[in-house]
């Protein structure tokens, strides 16, 4: 996935659809959205079509019709969003998001603990 290039809130739903399963039909994903967000299914098939174009999805023909995937993995456009929200809130600074969270007792026992095991994970690859 592009640096610069996050997901629109209707786009990361149209890719949920995809990572649930694909390829799916134009059809197959505009049902998927009106029951996960009661769009119509004008909608959904806009969307699709904006975000192929975007090439956002890629399509190939199928025996009747064309068959959509996304263009990008679950986890890259995670970690997208993810560093955008950082940049955009935290000035970057995952340990300001850590601190604020910890301060305001916002992390359970089990979140700690993760924590915990990715620090070891990093300290044993040798990050700084």
């Amino acid at each position: 996935m592009k640096e610069k290039q996050l997901l629109t809130n209707t786009e990361w739903e149209v890719c949920e659809c995809l990572w649930e399963e694909s390829p799916l039909t134009m059809t197959q994903i505009a049902a998927r959205l009106t029951e996960r967000t009661g769009w119509t299914k004008s909608t959904g098939e806009t969307l699709v079509r904006r975000m192929a174009d975007k090439g956002l999805l890629r399509w190939e023909q199928g025996t009747k019709a064309k068959l959509y995937s996304p263009t990008v993995a679950r986890e890259d456009a995670v970690v997208q969003e993810t560093r955008g929200f950082l940049r955009k809130v935290f000035g970057g600074s995952v340990g300001l998001l850590v601190n604020t969270m910890a301060e305001r007792e916002e992390l359970s026992r089990e979140e700690i603990d993760q924590l915990y095991e990715a620090l070891r994970k990093l300290e044993e690859k040798g990050h700084d």
